[in-house]
């Protein structure tokens, strides 16, 4: 089995949960590395655990001619730029065999068209990250149900649902940067699955067609004085200002083309679920059947007393933005798994080496980003977003929500 040299551009929270994935996928070295800030840290634990070189680059134009594949996990406001720098390389005579973005492909149409327009060109497969369709329980519970749908027909509802009590950086949190709140941040995993589970055995992703978006977007907890005071000291993100969407709910309804049966996908995204961390909650119902599954029911529980607290050094070493140190914990033994990350680099790397398309591509990233933009068009136009119809649809592609661009005060509530 052939090899393939990653080369990570990215240092933070996501690289390191992507490394943890590594080490269980064969078939893949870590040969370089990009950050914004020197990734010293990450190269040392590449080298310690044995998934490659860890050569760390100055930038990623020079790093594309040293490895065969580039995964962009750099913040989402930076993305255009690294896609430029991936080009330049192409042009200069690089050899990539793939190019990986993660979720949100982009903060808005215009700079997915961007990147799409930029790359494509060359030929090179660009391969869409969005780990919630490789979760194994969501892959079995298709596999399950595949039979059952034959004969009774395909799910009418799944409500999606992710939820935590906040990012961990302060980009993050600043909406001209991420490109909004925790609709742009977590509803494009809740969109995405649910479009995928929806679809019929036997087709294509993408193969439903979106009817329409309704959502509500709100700032609950962090637009609250105390909370808001909290952000700034903690992040020097000011919510007085540039406040953005904590909460998000809504409907996106799917038409099957060849049938004309109608599908919905409710989403509930937000952060400030102060429970025991982060929690994926998905169930699908369908005609005489159904499934549903909790990433917050685990085959192992531990129990901390107060007396024991105080020898508890890393709460999220048990799970993913764990809330607390005592009590009865959630403790999954292994999240990178759990979460699909093992699975998309799999599916990722089979792809490459046999040349059959990846699960998805950069085009159903981008039709992500659309739903993702028409939830915030509906919240601030309180109204259904039709997306059958051609206006509205050419209003999307230069559409910029007035959260991402700073303006957050004019659409949300702060007390």
């Amino acid at each position: 089995m052939s090899t393939l040299r990653f080369g990570l551009v990215g240092g933070g929270f996501y690289a390191r949960f992507q490394l943890r994935a590594l080490e269980q996928v064969r078939g893949v070295e870590v040969a370089g590395l990009v950050s914004r800030r020197p990734p010293e840290a990450i190269a040392q634990y590449v080298r310690e655990k044995r998934l490659g070189e860890g050569r760390i680059f100055s930038s990623v134009r020079e790093m594309a001619h040293h490895v065969d594949v580039v995964a962009i996990y750099a913040p989402n406001f930076a993305r255009v730029a690294i896609v430029d720098e991936i080009a330049q390389a192409l042009e200069d005579g690089a050899k990539l065999r793939a190019v990986i973005c993660d979720k949100p492909l982009a903060r808005n149409l215009r700079e997915a068209n961007q990147m799409i327009a930029r790359l494509e060109p060359f030929g090179v497969p660009l391969i869409y990250y969005e780990n919630q369709l490789h979760m194994k329980a969501v892959k079995a519970a298709r596999t399950q149900l595949e039979p059952v749908m034959k004969t009774m027909g395909p799910l009418a509802l799944v409500r999606a649902s992710e939820e935590h009590a906040g990012p961990h950086s302060a980009w993050f949190w600043d909406p001209t940067q991420q490109g909004g709140g925790v609709m742009t941040d977590m509803g494009c995993h809740s969109v995405a699955v649910a479009w995928y589970l929806l679809t019929p055995p036997g087709k294509p992703l993408g193969f439903l067609q979106p009817v329409s978006v309704q959502a509500d977007l709100s700032l609950l907890k962090w637009g609250r004085p105390e909370w808001r005071e909290q952000l700034k000291t903690r992040f020097g993100v000011d919510y007085t200002k540039t406040p953005a969407d904590d909460f998000a709910t809504g409907l996106v309804t799917f038409r099957n083309p060849e049938t004309n049966v109608l599908s919905k996908a409710q989403f509930t995204v937000s952060w400030m679920y102060d429970k025991q961390g982060l929690r994926v909650m998905i169930d699908g119902l369908g005609p005489g059947y159904a499934f549903e599954f909790n990433t917050l029911r685990s085959p192992l529980e531990v129990f901390v007393g107060d007396v024991a607290a105080t020898a508890v050094a890393d709460a999220e070493a048990a799970l993913e933005k764990q809330q607390a140190t005592r009590g009865l914990l959630t403790v999954q033994p292994n999240e990178a798994d759990l979460y699909g990350y093992v699975d998309e680099n799999i599916d990722a790397i089979e792809a490459i080496l046999t040349g059959r398309p990846a699960l998805m591509d950069w085009h159903f990233g981008r039709e992500v980003v659309k739903l993702t933009m028409a939830a915030y068009l509906s919240s601030e136009k309180k109204a259904a977003v039709d997306l059958t119809d051609p206006a509205t649809v050419e209003y999307l592609e230069n559409y910029i929500p007035l959260i991402q661009q700073g303006r957050g005060r004019e659409v949300l509530h702060l007390p």
